[in-house]
């Protein structure tokens, strides 16, 4: 969702970041918990570990159906309508089972009178909450049931370095926890999922004080339009101005509209990169590559809606998305010129031995010779290399990470920072919606 990631610190070393201050604004009142559900996995199988507690593995109906101690691991594997269970021990043999269900409920138990949180491991990653395990065609999901105040921590520390400012932090918390919430699908099978397709969620291994301090210090806090909940979308750095969302979306939302952004800290404010001719010929494989690329409309902050690119074979048709997909540009606000590569000769063989090499008879020959022989002729034109030059990284809608960040430097709340970016918002209590 957001596009902090990849090296969102490039350029600006971390030790440079400031460091988030420990003021806190008055909490508001705790909203009732409501749970999401963060699809964090789908494979054929998944391999679960218990750490210091130990894990149950539940039919969801309360029924204990197998126990993990401690340093155990869990293989689950489709095995027809059913689930196939392999229990790995510290030691010892594997024990195979077969579990007669469609899906399973996981949780930890902590062990009696300890003090640490129990939390279950998948992929290396430690998660709070319950793990459901259920079977969608011929894959398993691995879904984390959470409550969002536990679930905010780490999705605040994966889309924002956790050193920045609390102003900034704040921002992300409530943006975050406003686009989870709007996000629940009680028909769906899981209303999130823990990469940009949502906004990122690492698990606890991204949480931290100062994101802990961030979620706890706006606890329940969201943007409403109306009697709404918005559609809280964000992005890393939008070149110095934000996308209407109707100039590239479906709708136009009256709070998601063009503003100017404050992200000229931003390490991919103003970016280039060089793109060469195989990798052009991967990119668009139909026409065999490009030699000319033509912007055919832009929005009114300049990205691009619609360009023609043209190869040997032909042309392509593309919207601004797609381009910028095919080639992995930062965003559609770019630009395009082909360098040709300089003029290049063949390296002449070695000179023969002639007869009378240096007689004048000699010498004529050797000349005559030598402006017919093929290696003084330049080499075929090779393909143009494509420079492109841009600005920002993401859609460009709604809040600007790095903007938050520049506004946090000059002294903005984290409430003015919500309302430059969602225009015509209020920040609530959830419960009171």
């Amino acid at each position: 969702m957001s596009l902090l990631r990849p090296g969102w610190s490039a350029g600006l070393p971390l030790a440079l970041l400031p460091i988030a201050l420990a003021t806190s604004p008055p909490l508001q009142a705790a909203a009732p918990e409501a749970e999401v559900r963060v699809l964090l996995q789908e494979a054929p199988s998944l391999e679960l570990e218990a750490g210091h507690a130990s894990l149950r593995v539940g039919d969801g109906r309360g029924r204990t159906l197998l126990e993990l101690a401690p340093g155990e691991r869990l293989q689950l594997s489709r095995s027809g309508p059913a689930m196939e269970a392999l229990l790995q021990g510290p030691a010892g043999a594997p024990r195979r089972l077969s579990l007669p269900l469609q899906q399973a409920l996981i949780d930890a138990a902590p062990a009696p009178g300890g003090d640490d949180e129990a939390l279950l491991t998948l992929k290396q990653r430690r998660y709070r909450g319950r793990l459901l395990v259920r079977s969608e065609g011929d894959r398993l999901q691995a879904i984390n049931l959470i409550d969002v105040e536990s679930y905010l921590p780490s999705v605040v520390g994966s889309e924002m370095p956790a050193t920045w400012p609390l102003a900034a932090l704040r921002a992300q918390a409530v943006a975050a926890r406003t686009y989870a919430l709007r996000q629940r699908r009680p028909a769906a099978p899981f209303d999130l999922k823990a990469t940009v397709a949502s906004q990122v969620y690492k698990g606890v291994e991204t949480e931290t004080d100062s994101t802990r301090e961030a979620v706890r210090s706006t606890r329940s806090q969201v943007l409403v339009h109306g009697s709404e909940l918005i559609n809280a979308v964000f992005h890393s750095s939008s070149g110095g101005l934000t996308e209407n969302s109707g100039e590239i979306w479906r709708q136009q939302l009256p709070y998601l509209v063009s503003v100017p952004d404050y992200d000229e800290v931003s390490p991919v404010h103003a970016w280039q990169v060089r793109i060469e001719p195989d990798q052009l010929a991967a990119a668009f494989r139909e026409i065999g590559g490009a030699f000319r690329i033509e912007v055919l409309s832009t929005t009114s902050s300049g990205r691009i809606r619609q360009a023609r690119v043209t190869g040997p074979g032909g042309s392509l048709l593309l919207s601004g998305p797609e381009l910028r997909q095919r080639l992995g540009l930062r965003s559609t606000l770019a630009s395009f010129a082909f360098e040709a590569p300089p003029q290049a000769y063949r390296f002449p063989p070695p000179l023969p031995a002639l007869p009378g090499l240096y007689t004048p008879a000699g010498m004529d020959s050797l000349s005559a010779g030598l402006l017919q022989t093929p290696w003084l002729a330049p080499r075929p034109a090779a393909a143009p290399v494509l420079v492109v030059n841009g600005r920002g990284f993401g859609h460009g809608v709604g809040m600007s990470q790095w903007g938050a960040y520049g506004l946090a430097l000059r002294g903005e709340d984290y409430r003015e920072i919500l309302q430059h970016y969602y225009q015509g918002v209020r920040i609530l209590p959830y419960s009171s919606l």
